[in-house]
């Protein structure tokens, strides 16, 4: 076949065509607005400039210590301004940063290091016990260890050979750094929360984290010089990209510790802030915050808010204390979000129920993933667009992980017909957008009839005691499996299984009705995230016969 004259003697060439990294947002940012604040943290601050500049300086450090293309550099850090400058560090050598969970125990810690084989681990003396412990149980080679000292945090002590400003202050300003010869070389790795054996390896490409950095900033209206606060953590999928997307706004990364409600409120109006991302717990926990601004007092703040349906109280509530919420959906395998409920003309005029009501679908592709949908699993084919009609909610695109590190089993398995595969059901409404009814397990199968932990859990949120629900199936000798609710309430507010039960009743068919209640302190993970798997074990979920 002759060739086509698009193809003649137009090759690419360095003039055009450089890999896609979002290595590139950190310069602009610093050559374009160089003393534009950058970050800001318990006092200090930084301009674009200079975090360019340490962040070349500790990348010349690494590459000193022997760090360069494909080694692993774990952290095991808070939202403090160091773990964002790892983001950009780690890459500049050719270096793949793991950012760790810093709610992990020290055997899963140990794993992650060994799977991974992290070279350097950099470490927050909050973390120096579980790290010293976690070292002791690996395998393999022991990472050599860098503290970061943190003069906000009182307690912990050095574990390492270097402290991370002397790190810093021994490389060179000047350092080039190492751009991928390829987009799809890896930038991250990141282990899921496997709630049965050994998490998985999900690894991330440099093309993949410019193009969800960017569609965080069509999705979430960041615009340019967003003031960001981060609520979330920048373990969790790498903060879903927004280091890359802040610094590709040349924005402000307003750092915090850990989430505290009156700081947070403090950090808003202080700062400015505009934008913020969180679980449903975040957002949550500040809305029934006593000093909680409502109203006038409240400033406005554009927040992102991910997982499944968020309850209609939590949109409303967030509302009331100034933050408009936009709901995003996505997986640590997809860069975090990668699926968003856009907004529509008239939504504003709604009804709060009404305009709740349809921010909480998980919507349609992000900006640059190309698709996401609901497939029936078995004939790969779209459901009907009925509401009704479930299957797997799938994507494809740009937004997509490299596959799981050392698996090359359970990476084919996610990509089986060319789409990758989550877990989650769901179904499409007639415009498209999707809506997620459940994780595969988590849908209770009572006498037959299919129930939506989900659905119950959002009617639980409406009871005005309750602060956090969750339901799971629990074993019954008639039904096979009925649901069960767990309960966290409000301070100081009161309520018995008979008022939960009774109040379900009035708000849904019976057969979905919790039929039994239990009090307290709900787990969860440190993104927020309801452990469901540890309260279907305390009711033994798994000897429940479907009936």
């Amino acid at each position: 076949m002759s060739a086509n004259q698009y193809s003649i003697g137009l090759d690419k060439n360095p003039a055009n065509y450089v890999p896609l990294t979002p290595l590139s947002f950190l310069a602009r940012s610093a050559a374009v607005y160089p003393d534009h604040v950058s970050a800001v943290y318990e006092g200090r601050s930084f301009t674009w400039s200079e975090t360019y500049a340490r962040c070349r300086r500790f990348a010349s450090w690494l590459t000193g210590r022997g760090i360069g293309t494909g080694d692993t550099v774990a952290a095991m850090l808070p939202n403090i301004p160091a773990m964002n400058e790892l983001h950009f560090a780690v890459p500049m050598t050719g270096g793949v940063l793991n950012a760790l969970n810093i709610r992990l125990d020290a055997p899963s810690i140990a794993f992650q290091l060994d799977h991974g084989g992290a070279k350097i681990i950099v470490v927050d003396p909050e973390f120096c016990t579980v790290i010293v412990e976690a070292l002791s149980l690996m395998k393999g080679p022991k990472p050599f260890v860098v503290d970061v000292d943190d003069a906000s945090f009182a307690g912990g002590r050095r574990i390492g050979a270097i402290e991370y400003e002397a790190a810093v202050a021994q490389g060179d300003p000047n350092f080039v750094a190492r751009l991928p010869a390829d987009e799809w070389d890896a930038i991250a790795l990141s282990y899921t929360s496997g709630t049965t054996g050994n998490p998985k390896g999900v690894v991330t490409h440099h093309r993949g984290a410019y193009l969800n950095a960017v569609s965080n900033i069509l999705a979430g209206n960041l615009g340019q010089h967003p003031v960001y606060l981060w609520t979330l953590p920048m373990f969790h999928c790498n903060g879903w990209c927004f280091p890359w997307t802040v610094a590709a706004s040349a924005g402000v990364n307003v750092c915090l510790r850990k989430v505290d409600p009156a700081k947070i409120f403090e950090l808003i109006p202080a700062h400015g802030v505009t934008h913020m991302c969180g679980a449903p717990i975040v957002y949550n926990t500040l809305i029934n915050a006593s000093g909680a601004p409502k109203g006038a007092k409240a400033r406005p703040v554009v927040g992102l808010i991910a997982g499944a349906a968020p309850p209609v109280a939590v949109l409303e509530g967030a509302e009331s204390i100034g933050i408009k919420l936009t709901h995003v959906y996505g997986l640590t395998e997809v860069y975090g979000p990668a699926s968003v409920c856009a907004e529509q003309p008239g939504w504003d005029e709604l009804s709060p129920e009404a305009r709740a009501q349809m921010k909480r679908r998980q919507g349609v592709p992000y900006p640059l993933e190309e698709a996401v949908t609901v497939l029936d699993p078995e004939t790969m084919r779209e459901v009907p667009r009925d509401g009704e009609t479930i299957g797997e909610v799938m994507f494809r695109g740009n937004i997509v992980m490299k596959g799981y590190l050392k698996n090359e089993k359970a990476t084919r398995e996610a990509f089986a017909g060319g789409w990758f595969h989550t877990g989650d059901l769901g179904v499409l409404d007639e415009h498209g957008y999707v809506i997620i009814k459940d994780r595969s397990k988590d849908i209770i199968i009572s006498g037959g009839e299919n129930i939506s932990s989900v659905e119950v859990e959002d009617v639980l949120y409406k009871h005005p005691a309750v602060l956090f629900a969750a339901v799971v199936a629990k074993p019954d000798a008639k039904w096979g499996e009925v649901p069960c609710a767990f309960i966290e309430l409000k301070e100081g507010a009161k309520a018995t299984e008979a008022e939960i039960i009774a109040y379900c009743r009035t708000h849904m068919s019976g057969f979905k009705t919790p039929k039994a209640v239990v009090f307290g302190a709900i787990p969860k993970t440190s993104t927020g995230k309801i452990q469901k798997f540890l309260l279907r074990n305390q009711v033994e979920s798994a000897k429940a016969i479907s009936a």
